[in-house]
């Protein structure tokens, strides 16, 4: 082979291996994690543990193969700039996340897309009057009682969200009450409210709806996407707790798979 020849040889396999890191690169997914904490009278509580959690999530994110971009700005939601995310993660989000009737409608549009969407602690908070947020999640935040350790079990080993945690594990939160509650979502951690010390139990549940079994994180599929919510990330140190990363990771990684059946369902622009 000639000089000339050879070089040809070399220039095209150089082409095809940037080809090749290009489409790599081009495929790679992206999570949005969303951190907005908003009320109109400015009374609203924000949690310190927001950056940590962030940082975690890049981590996660840096190790399991995911870019991470993160606001607080509801404009990030419209639907040319929500195709770019495997999943949405409301990160102790809380109050109210969007500005416009179009962020909303942005938003569901890419749940019943197939996106992914996940919920960390006081995203539960987050859109307090808007009930198809609420069945997205999969309730809304009620009330909790003050920070204590709590015995909490698995009830489903086999989820990426709870596959590397032990089977029982005694972890030191907040015990968030839910209200409003999709009785389609799948328990994941569950807590016994009769353990739990709580001067407002006979406001809510009020009854033994939950018996010793009160869901603390699930995960269900919703109108085309998927959905995991935990309770569990009250403490900036929580977020360098194996237990809680590892569950974090699991949820997400599950949430960014989009359903085989997914369909767009068109909202109306009025749904509530």
């Amino acid at each position: 082979m000639n000089t000339t020849g050879a070089a040809l040889l070399l220039c095209i396999a150089f082409a095809m291996l940037a080809a090749d890191t290009f489409g790599a690169a081009a495929e790679r997914r992206r999570v949005l994690v969303y951190t907005r904490n908003y009320v109109t009278n400015g009374k609203g509580y924000v949690h310190e543990n927001i950056p940590f959690a962030v940082d975690a999530i890049k981590k996660i994110g840096s190790e399991s193969g995911f870019d991470v971009d993160v606001s607080e700005d509801p404009a990030v939601f419209t639907s040319d700039n929500l195709k770019k995310y495997a999943a949405i993660v409301f990160c102790n989000s809380n109050n109210e996340a969007f500005e416009t009737v179009s962020q909303r409608d942005a938003f569901r549009r890419y749940i019943r897309g197939g996106g992914g969407f996940v919920g960390i602690h006081s995203a539960a908070g987050s859109e307090r009057e808007w009930p198809w947020f609420w069945q997205l999640l999969g309730g809304k935040f009620h009330h909790h009682p003050k920070i204590q350790p709590l015995e909490i079990r698995v009830v489903e080993a086999d989820h990426p969200a709870t596959r590397d945690l032990p089977s029982t594990f005694t972890w030191e939160d907040e015990c968030y009450f839910l209200d409003n509650l999709n009785k389609k979502t799948k328990p994941l951690l569950v807590v016994d409210p009769n353990k739990v010390d709580d001067s407002k139990k006979k406001e809510y549940p009020g009854d033994d709806r939950f018996g010793n079994a009160m869901p603390l994180a699930w995960y269900h599929e919703f109108e085309g996407g998927r959905s995991f919510y935990t309770s569990l990330g009250h403490k900036k140190e929580h977020y360098q707790e194996p237990i809680l990363v590892k569950h974090i990771r699991g949820g997400i990684l599950w949430a960014m798979e989009k359903p085989a059946n997914s369909e767009l369902i068109k909202p109306e622009a009025t749904e509530k």
